[in-house]
């Protein structure tokens, strides 16, 4: 049984990084140029040992808008603004190919949004096919997709299927009709059971199912309905996110009351039965949003300490680098990361100029280089071994983290965090608090240059 205490997560919930990369998204600047980053990625494909390639696509278009949504998306029904965005999507495809190598294999590709599967099944047969006579695909790639089954079709799954997709993500976020209704997603249950059941008739690999909790109308008894279902069509992964309502940073999320919100206390009451029945299902925690059966491969990773996290999440590819395309994509190559354009004009006017679509972006310090390492390793190993990182780094750990493991004090003391024999080794509870302990290694936080808002920890 997983054991919640409710006191400190109180005590420990602020705002803070998830750590997809590091430095974090915020700290980009428009001072890196796509002239920066082409010499990055011209510098990569010239280095004798070429790590492989990890695609991913942003695909923005929605049919409905969905109230809860953080997403970088677009509302439309038109399909030929959308058959123009592809047309784009594409030419950053053939311009972002003339850079890379020919030879270097892509181990990991997927679509998010948006809603990919707002394309039809012809458009998204078109898409694969263009990306694979663009790159070389392993056999074995991990490819995935995000759906969403209202509007989805059968035929939609098996133009993904034909093309090599072998993963699936869902989004569910509750089962409750009221729920439903008050942030504009209906989508009843027999929805989505059904196609799950399409999804393993046509031979997915994985399913993964997300869920979400502080929104309008829930209650503890309410959601745990929506748990016990979700155990009940047994996905691979089971994602639980937490409702951030953040009205100034997504104006449409003044449609939802904030009075029909749960309470704080009502919020992490049901965190704690969610994760409580989650991993007394079989699920293992792999860490803040995320729950994945034994013989998955992200808990088998983690078992194995090959676990990484990227933009995407947690990922089972370490060492790839990650090519983005379409409008607000981040990518992750070599020592910098670069975002995308945000918006379709701006995106074609520098395709049509023949120029990567480059909004900002950092080149990565030595010292980034170093702590991105450890706050990796703590957030997916939940331990850190102080001459591992010394042997790769050439540095004298605790001289050089003395400020960090200082503040890791209360983390100690509450039975957060063990320190022995110069290793780190996370708790249990403080698994759930990881992006708080990871916290105490960001150089930017701790030099208090960081003033950017992050959604609470828990």
């Amino acid at each position: 049984m997983f054991e919640i205490n409710i006191d400190l997560i109180k005590k420990y919930d602020k705002p803070g990084p998830r750590y997809t990369s590091y430095p974090t998204a915020p700290h980009f600047t428009e001072a890196f140029t796509s002239e920066k980053y082409l010499d990055e990625i011209i510098r990569t494909n010239n280095q004798a040992d070429q790590p492989e390639l990890s695609l991913y696509y942003h695909l923005p278009f929605c049919d409905t808008l969905c109230y809860f949504c953080g997403c970088n998306m677009i509302i439309t029904r038109n399909r030929d603004r959308i058959k123009e965005y592809i047309k784009y999507l594409k030419n950053e495809i053939d311009l972002l190919r003339t850079y890379i190598t020919t030879g270097r294999k892509v181990a990991q590709l997927h679509w998010g949004g948006g809603t990919p599967t707002h394309l039809n099944p012809d458009e998204i047969t078109d898409l694969i096919s263009f990306i694979n006579q663009s790159f070389e695909i392993k056999t074995d790639a991990e490819q995935g997709c995000e759906i969403d089954p209202r509007g989805l079709t059968k035929e939609h799954l098996a133009a993904l299927r034909n093309g090599g997709f072998n993963r699936i993500s869902m989004g569910v976020q509750d089962f409750n009709s009221d729920v439903q209704k008050a942030v504009n997603r209906v989508q009843p249950e027999d929805m989505t059971r059904q196609v799950v059941s399409w999804v393993r008739e046509l031979g997915f690999q994985s399913i993964n199912l997300d869920l979400m909790y502080g929104l309008p109308f829930q209650t503890i008894e309410s959601f745990e309905k929506t748990v016990d279902a979700t155990i009940n069509i047994s996905p691979d992964r089971i994602a639980v996110f937490n409702y951030a309502h953040v009205p100034w940073m997504k104006k449409h999320m003044n449609l939802i009351n904030p009075d029909d919100l749960p309470s704080a206390e009502d919020k992490l009451q049901i965190l704690k039965m969610t994760i409580e029945k989650l991993t007394s299902a079989g699920y293992d925690f792999i860490g803040m949003d995320h729950f994945a059966k034994p013989t998955d491969e992200l808990s088998i990773a983690q078992r194995e300490k090959k676990l990484y996290r990227n933009f995407q999440g947690y990922s089972t590819h370490a060492g790839t680098d990650l090519y983005g395309m379409g409008i607000t994509s981040i990518s992750q190559v070599g020592k910098c990361y670069v975002q995308n354009k945000k918006r379709e004009k701006e995106y074609f006017d520098s395709l049509n100029d023949q120029t990567l679509p480059i909004e900002r972006g950092v080149y990565l310090t030595d010292d980034d280089i170093l702590r991105r390492h450890v706050i990796t390793k703590v957030m997916c190993d939940f331990e850190l071994d102080f001459s591992d990182v010394e042997k790769s780094f050439k540095i004298e750990f605790e001289n050089y983290f003395g400020s960090s493991l200082e503040s890791m004090k209360d983390f100690i003391d509450d039975g957060l965090v063990k320190l022995s024999n110069r290793k780190l080794e996370v708790t249990q509870m403080g698994r759930l608090l990881i992006r708080n302990i990871a916290m105490n290694f960001d150089g930017y936080i701790e030099r208090k240059e960081d003033k950017a808002r992050y959604s609470r920890t828990v």
